[in-house]
C-alpha cells in the first residue's frame, strides 16, 4: 500500500508549498479537506488561500515565517471555508520548511512540506495540547498588542526611546519581567540597554567574548532563537553561565536574534518569573516583537548617526562670534530647516579686517540640501579670503559672485551623462563696520535690507543699494551704502527665512516682526531669541535650539548694537539718504524712509504732507541742478510733542524762489506747498551749495498743528 493510501485511510492529506513559484501541490485527500475537487493537482497560492479563514491565513503565515527563522516545525489549527465564507471544517497542519539548493533559486526560497488532518472543534473550556494555538479573545488581544507595539516602536526616534518602549510592552498572557538588548562590537558581546534589572546587574555580560557559552552570544553567532522553558533546561544547555542567570530567580527565558537587512545585529532577551512553555503562538509573538525591535533600533541608530554627522558638519561650518568689537555688542542665531540633515544654505560670519575694522556677513545659498551646505561652506571661505585681502565691500561681493558662478559651472561639468541640476545662486549682505565712527558700509547681493532700531525703540527698514544675487552673472556691480549707527541704535541682518515663513511675504512678515524689534530689550541675546521665537517657538540661548521639527526655511539672524546710548527720550530718530542724478527712482526710497520714520506719528495728514514735501524738494534738486541731493530727516522730543525736521541739500548756489504757477503748469508749486503745509520752513545758504528745510510739530490731537 502506498503512503498516500495509508494517509488517506486516516483522513490525512499531503501538501507541498513552493513559496518562490507561488504554487501549492495537493494530493486527493488534502484537496478534499480544503473543499477542492478530491484529486491530486497543483494550484496557485491564491486559490488555496481563499479556502482558509482570513484570520487563520494570517496566523499560518506568521507561524511559517517563525519556523523558517528557527528551522523548526510549523504547526497551526486552521478553519476551511467555502465560496460563501461558511466554515466547512477545521484542520491541523504540520509542515517543515526546506530551503531550495538549486543554482537558480533565491537565497531565501524554500519549499514547505506538510500534512493536513481534520480535527474536531474543541468544546468551550476544554484544553488542548501544548502546540495548539489559542484562538478567540487571546488572538484578538495578541493582534491588538502587536499593532500597538508596532506603532509605538515605529514612532521611537532614539535608541533610548526604543528601549523605553520595549520595556513598557505588556504581552498578552505572558509578559516578561526583565528585558535586555545585546549588541556586538568586533568579537565581543555588549549591552545596549536593559529593563527590570538593578544598576550594575549588566556588568558580567558587558564585553563578553562571542565564543562564550551564553545564550545571547550563541544567538548573535548563529542568528537562531533559543527558548529555555525551565531552569533545568538552562543549566543543562549552558552550565558555564548558569550561575550568572540563577541569581535573578527567573523560570523561563527567550533569546531572539535582532535581524536588520539580513544581518544579525544583536540579541533580545526576555526573562519570565513564571514558567512559559513557548508554544508556537507565544514564539510567534516574541519573534514578531524581535523583528519590530530590530527595525526600530536600526532606524534609531541611523537617525542618531545622521544627527551626529549633521551637527558635526553644522558646528564646523557655523563659526562662533568673535572677537569682541569695542563699543559694540553682537549676537547671532542659526536655525536649520526641519527634517533630514540639520544644515542648509544659510550662514553668518564675523571677519576681522586688516584695517582694524570688522566685517559682518550674512547670506543664503539656494536650497536646503547637502549641496547647498557644501556650496555655503566654500562660499563662506572665499568671502573670508577676499575680505582678509583688504578689498572694499563691493569688490568682495563681485569676486564672490565670480567664484560661485565658477563653482556651479564646475559642478555641472562633472555630472557625466546625468542631467545636471540647475545652477545655484546665493543672496548675501556684506557690511564693513567702523566701531569708532559707528558706520557700516553695506553692499547687498539680492538680500533683504537691514533693519535699524533707534534708541527709543523705533524699527525702520533701512533701504540700501544692491545688485544681483551671487552666481547669476560673472560680472556684477554691487554699490555701497553707508549707514550710521547712533549711540544706542541696533541694526538687524537676517535671511528671508525669518520673514517669509508661515505663508508670509516680505511685507506681512515684517509687520509680524516689528513688535518684537520695538520691544525694549537690554540683552541682544534675548532679542535674537525673541526674533526666532516669534516665528518658530522656543529656542535655546545658543546658536541652535530645539525648535519645532517642521520648518519651512533656514534662519540666520545677526544683530549689532552701538553702546553708550543716552536716555531714550533724548535720543533723536534720524534717517539719511543720498539721491543721485542718475537714480531719480530713489526719490520713492526717500518717501518710504519718511513714512517709516513717522510710523507712530499721531496725525496721518501730517505724515502725508511730509512725504509730499520731501518728494517736491528732492525733485526740485534733480530738475534744477546738476548735482546729487542729500536728504536728512530727524525727529526729536517726547511722544506727542515731537518735531520733524527734514533737510535736502545740494551743491548749487542758486536759491529757489516762489512762483505762481498756472493751473496747467507742471512745476513751480514746491515752495507754495511748503508754505501751506509746513509749520516752519526755510532755505539756508552753505559754503558750497544750499539746504532747503521744513519742520512739522506733532500734536496729541490729529489735524491740529
Amino acid at each position: 500500500m502506498r503512503t498516500e493510501e495509508v494517509l488517506a485511510a486516516i483522513a490525512t492529506g499531503l501538501w507541498r508549498w513552493d513559496n518562490a513559484a507561488g504554487t501549492v501541490t495537493l494530493d486527493a485527500e488534502a484537496a478534499r479537506l480544503l473543499g477542492l475537487p478530491p484529486e491530486p493537482g497543483s494550484y496557485r497560492e491564491s486559490a488555496v488561500r481563499s479556502r482558509f479563514h482570513p484570520v487563520d491565513w494570517n496566523e499560518i503565515y506568521g507561524v511559517v515565517n517563525l519556523a523558517v527563522a528557527e528551522g523548526s516545525l510549523a504547526e497551526a489549527r486552521l478553519r476551511i471555508v467555502d465560496e460563501r465564507g461558511q466554515v466547512l471544517r477545521t484542520v491541523r497542519s504540520r509542515s517543515k520548511p526546506v530551503f531550495r539548493t538549486d543554482e537558480d533559486a533565491d537565497s531565501e526560497a524554500y519549499v514547505l512540506y506538510g500534512t493536513l488532518q481534520e480535527v474536531a472543534e474543541p468544546q468551550p473550556g476544554a484544553t488542548d495540547a501544548a502546540h495548539t494555538p489559542i484562538t478567540g479573545d487571546w488572538r484578538r488581544s495578541r493582534e491588538a498588542f502587536l499593532l500597538d507595539a508596532g506603532r509605538a516602536l515605529a514612532e521611537a526616534r532614539s535608541t533610548a526611546e526604543v528601549l523605553r518602549v520595549a520595556g513598557s510592552l505588556s504581552m498578552p498572557g505572558f509578559s516578561p519581567d526583565g528585558l535586555a538588548v545585546f549588541g556586538s562590537a568586533g568579537e565581543r558581546l555588549t549591552i545596549i540597554g536593559h529593563h527590570g534589572h538593578s544598576m550594575g546587574d549588566e556588568e558580567p555580560f558587558t564585553d563578553m567574548p562571542l565564543d562564550t557559552d551564553y545564550p545571547a552570544a550563541e544567538v548573535v553567532r548563529t542568528g537562531r532563537a533559543i527558548y529555555l522553558p525551565s531552569p533545568e533546561e538552562y543549566r543543562r544547555r549552558y552550565p558555564a553561565t548558569w550561575p550568572l542567570a540563577r541569581r535573578f530567580g527567573r523560570q523561563s527565558w527567550a533569546f531572539l536574534p535582532l535581524v536588520s537587512s539580513g544581518r544579525t545585529m544583536g540579541a533580545w532577551m526576555a526573562g519570565f518569573q513564571h514558567p512559559v512553555g513557548f508554544s508556537p503562538d507565544e514564539r510567534a509573538v516574541l519573534s514578531t516583537v524581535a523583528r519590530m525591535l530590530a527595525q526600530a533600533l536600526a532606524r534609531a541608530g541611523a537617525a542618531e548617526t545622521e544627527r551626529e554627522l549633521s551637527l558635526g558638519l553644522q558646528r564646523s561650518m557655523m563659526p562662533t562670534l568673535g572677537p569682541e568689537i569695542p563699543g559694540m555688542t553682537v549676537a547671532a542665531r542659526y536655525v536649520p530647516t526641519g527634517g533630514g540633515l540639520q544644515v542648509g544654505g544659510d550662514w553668518y560670519d564675523m571677519i576681522p579686517l586688516p584695517n582694524g575694522r570688522i566685517a559682518l556677513v550674512i547670506g543664503d545659498v539656494q536650497g536646503h540640501d547637502v549641496r547647498a551646505a557644501g556650496l555655503m561652506g566654500q562660499l563662506r571661505i572665499a568671502l573670508r579670503a577676499y575680505a582678509s585681502e583688504g578689498h572694499r565691500p563691493d569688490a568682495v561681493l563681485a569676486r564672490a559672485s565670480r567664484f560661485l558662478s565658477g563653482l556651479t559651472d564646475a559642478y555641472e561639468s562633472v555630472e557625466g551623462d546625468a542631467e545636471p541640476p540647475a545652477p545655484r545662486f546665493a543672496t548675501c549682505l556684506y557690511a564693513e563696520v567702523d566701531p569708532e565712527a559707528g558706520t557700516l558700509d553695506i553692499a547687498r547681493a539680492g538680500h533683504p535690507d537691514p533693519v535699524v532700531i533707534s534708541a527709543d525703540g523705533t524699527a525702520v527698514i533701512r533701504q540700501t543699494a544692491g545688485g544681483l544675487p551671487l552666481g547669476i552673472e560673472t560680472d556684477s556691480d554691487y554699490p555701497t551704502t553707508r549707514v550710521v549707527l547712533e549711540p544706542g541704535e541696533t541694526i538687524m541682518l537676517c535671511t528671508d527665512g525669518l520673514i517669509e515663513t508661515g505663508g508670509h511675504d516680505m511685507a506681512t512678515g515684517w509687520t509680524r516682526l516689528r513688535p518684537v524689534l520695538e520691544k525694549p530689550v537690554e540683552d541682544l541675546e534675548q532679542l535674537a531669541d525673541a526674533l526666532v521665537q516669534a516665528v518658530h517657538g522656543p529656542t535655546s540661548h545658543y546658536t541652535t535650539g530645539p525648535l519645532a521639527d517642521r520648518r519651512e526655511d533656514d534662519i540666520a539672524v545677526l544683530v549689532l548694537r552701538r553702546e553708550s546710548a543716552p536716555a531714550p527720550e533724548a535720543a533723536p530718530r534720524r534717517s539719511v539718504l543720498t539721491i543721485a542724478q542718475a537714480e531719480p527712482e530713489r526719490i520713492s526710497v526717500g518717501r518710504q524712509l519718511v513714512r517709516e520714520l513717522l510710523h507712530d506719528w499721531s496725525d496721518p495728514e501730517q505724515v502725508d504732507s511730509a512725504v509730499l514735501m520731501v518728494s517736491e524738494m528732492a525733485t526740485n534738486v534733480l530738475v534744477h541742478t546738476d548735482g546729487d541731493a542729500l536728504m536728512v530727516a530727524e525727529i526729536s522730543g517726547g511722544q506727542g510733542e515731537r518735531r520733524l525736521r527734514v533737510e535736502v541739500a545740494d551743491a548749487s548756489d542758486e536759491l529757489p524762489h516762489k512762483r505762481r504757477p498756472g493751473e496747467m503748469a507742471s512745476s513751480g508749486r514746491g515752495l507754495v506747498l511748503m508754505e501751506m503745509l509746513a509749520d516752519a520752513w526755510g532755505v539756508d545758504p552753505r559754503g558750497e551749495g544750499k539746504s532747503i528745510w521744513f519742520e512739522l510739530y506733532e500734536s496729541d490731537e490729529p489735524g491740529i498743528s
